[in-house]
């Protein structure tokens, strides 16, 4: 017989999984700005990918979290 959590051990559990994309995403958004300012003219591609890259993940979080808490009034 499978256990049931309550709601709000699924929002505690959710926040452990979500914090790990925030920062995931700031990580590789931060490698991307680092990229930025040492890289020079020619390479400055590289560090634009790496924090569209990050920003992508965060709009992915922002996507899961509304739909999976959807506010219903």
């Amino acid at each position: 017989m499978k256990k049931r959590l309550t709601q709000h051990e699924e929002f505690e559990i959710l926040k452990l999984v979500l914090d790990k994309f925030l920062w995931l995403g700031f990580g590789i958004m931060a490698f991307g700005f680092y990229q930025l300012a040492i890289a020079g003219i020619d390479q400055i591609w590289k560090g634009i990918a790496f924090v569209i890259t990050g920003i992508v993940l965060l709009a992915l979080f922002v996507v899961l979290l509304v739909k999976e808490y959807e506010v219903i009034k």
